[in-house]
């Protein structure tokens, strides 16, 4: 791999190596620009995925250096419903490793519907929310939403039908297999009128660009994927921006400052290496594009502030960290007679579509979700939480998680949750984490509108559970968001530069040289599923970037 001092000048400097960052690492190296990396998790398994494991207590407790998601320990963060209130230890994780998050999300990549670029204009807003039009529309981004499935390797079924956005290709591999979740769901579908298609999946069906088709191993989400199966950033992307010479990856880093100059450009990022007892080392680069994720990104913004940029880097606008939107879910359980075997092939078995859209037939609230049916629960955490209706230890206990543990299915919901300004990052002003940084302070509280929407999701999913022959439901109790993985929101996109952080080309209206291109620029939410949505706007950025650069309206 291509490596660069720090006091080397590079074109480029990419602050994390998710959904985001990836693709631009990727497509600005091989635009022939030098590109530093820097992620502030460990390598994981990059280039060794045999490395990997399938140990769930590690996975679910990992104490070493190279774990894959962020440590609430190290990496604390505080949470409180409201600023009325005083924040508390927060749970708050993400991925925290090369490749970000895609190396263990469930790999759902679901497009955005083309009115959720314009719900503002499509249905109105709401009191109390900050409802908005996209500066980009659904048929801007398709082409980029095409490119990105067909260069991860994404899989799934085009079916004629409302609920799923027009595509000018189709997915580029068949579907992951309908499991036993996905054939009660249907079962449930043919009695209630219902749609059900097979999860859209950055999870390879056959062999592609290399990488082989997923086994189906059952140790999938939350599991990094030792066949290269899942379509992430550190299988898909990276390794093509390394094999240009024109990409270093710097793992460990942990980015503590966007530094500027007193023209306000930035100049580079000063980070903490990790693994080299924690000394701080400062990258020059022309330009900065910061895809650290809905939550980082506005932190390390904030972070940044300096007498030209006293609130926070890129925020005249006062709207840094606002507009959080993590998303709600929730849902329902049941048993059933038979086994059914949930525990090969990957989480999601299929897709309920029809309560995507807003408000149908009066519901009586706005906004949707996607319901997905899922099975398998791993053993240890089935064995702390998963079983119901019987003690917590002793002969009970263990033959309830006997009969349960091959028998229950969810329904579980990825719900839409409303912009709304108070819901926000910003940094505790007590709380510092493991390096001495202010901790991330989460604050959140979901409209009322969106406990209507929890309410009839949890209730749509008892009836379809029902409606596919379970003996035993129970229902989820309602539990509003406390921030997750879907963050995203918190450095809307524009036009206004009194309104937002960044332009419809995700450049920062206040500094001319610095670029935000992940989650953080969403200006609603979508049904909760971003990855793709991320994907497609850092592939499209990266064009407009690289185009840019080139003709000197980014000096490079």
């Amino acid at each position: 791999m291509q490596k660069y001092d720090p006091s080397t000048e590079v074109d480029f400097v990419v602050i994390g190596s998710g959904a985001a960052g990836g693709v631009m690492a990727r497509q600005l190296s091989q635009a022939g620009f030098s590109v530093v990396v820097l992620e502030q998790g460990g390598w994981g398994a990059f280039g060794h995925e045999q490395d990997y494991n399938k140990d769930e207590l590690s996975n679910r407790y990992p104490a070493d250096v190279d774990k894959l998601i962020s440590d609430p320990n190290l990496h604390r963060n505080t949470f409180r419903r409201n600023a009325g209130e005083t924040a508390t230890r927060g749970g708050h994780n993400y991925g925290c490793v090369v490749g970000g998050g895609t190396v263990t999300y469930g790999a759902s990549s679901w497009r955005h519907l083309p009115w959720e670029f314009n719900e503002a204009s499509v249905f109105g807003t709401m009191a109390g929310t900050g409802i908005a039009d996209w500066p980009i529309s659904y048929a801007e981004l398709e082409p980029y939403y095409t490119m990105a499935e067909w260069e991860l390797g994404i899989s799934g079924e085009r079916i004629d039908t409302p609920f799923m956005a027009p595509m000018s290709k189709p997915y580029p591999l068949p579907p992951q297999p309908i499991k036993s979740s996905g054939a009660l769901a249907k079962l449930a579908a043919g009695k209630l009128g219902l749609t059900v298609v097979p999860n859209v999946a950055a999870i390879i069906t056959e062999p592609y660009k290399g990488r082989g088709a997923c086994i189906n191993c059952g140790m999938c989400s939350g599991y990094g994927c030792q066949t290269k199966s899942r379509s992430s950033s550190a299988v898909a992307l990276l390794p093509d921006a390394v094999a240009t010479g024109k990409c270093e990856i710097r793992a460990n880093a942990y980015v503590r400052e966007i530094s500027t100059d007193r023209n306000g450009k930035v100049t580079g990022a000063v980070y903490i290496d990790k693994a080299a007892n924690n000394r701080e080392v400062f990258q020059k680069a022309k330009v900065v594009v910061l895809s650290a994720n809905g939550t980082e990104t506005p932190r390390l913004l904030l972070m940044s502030k300096s007498a030209r940029f006293p609130n926070g880097l890129a925020n005249s606008s006062g709207v840094v960290g606002k507009y959080l939107m993590s998303g709600n879910g929730g849902g329902a359980s049941a048993l059933f007679d038979q086994p059914l075997n949930e525990y090969k092939g990957c989480v999601t078995g299929a897709a309920v579509l029809d309560f995507v859209p807003n408000d149908v037939k009066g519901r009586g609230f706005y906004g949707g979700g996607r319901m997905t049916a899922r099975g398998f629960t791993s053993p240890i955490a089935y064995g702390l939480s998963g079983v119901h209706g019987a003690p917590t230890w002793g002969v009970a206990y263990k033959k309830a998680l006997i009969e349960q543990a091959n028998r229950k299915m969810v329904l579980a919901n990825f719900i839409s949750q409303m912009p709304i300004e108070t819901n926000c990052v910003d940094l505790d002003p007590e709380v510092k984490d493991a390096w001495g940084l202010p901790a991330m302070r989460i604050t959140s509280t979901s409209h009322p509108n969106d406990f209507k929407a929890m309410e009839f999701f949890r209730d749509k999913s008892v009836e379809i559970l029902k409606a596919a022959g379970a003996k035993e439901v129970w229902a989820d109790n309602i539990s509003d968001s406390r921030g997750g993985a879907h963050s995203r929101g918190t450095c809307r996109m524009g036009n206004d530069p009194k309104t937002s952080v960044v332009n419809k080309f995700h450049r920062a209206h206040d500094v001319p040289n610095l670029f935000v291109v992940d989650g953080s620029s969403f200006v609603t939410g979508g049904r909760n599923h971003p990855t793709m949505t991320i994907s497609a706007l850092a592939f499209r950025a990266a064009e407009h970037l690289a185009a840019a650069a080139k003709t000197g309206n980014v000096k490079i």
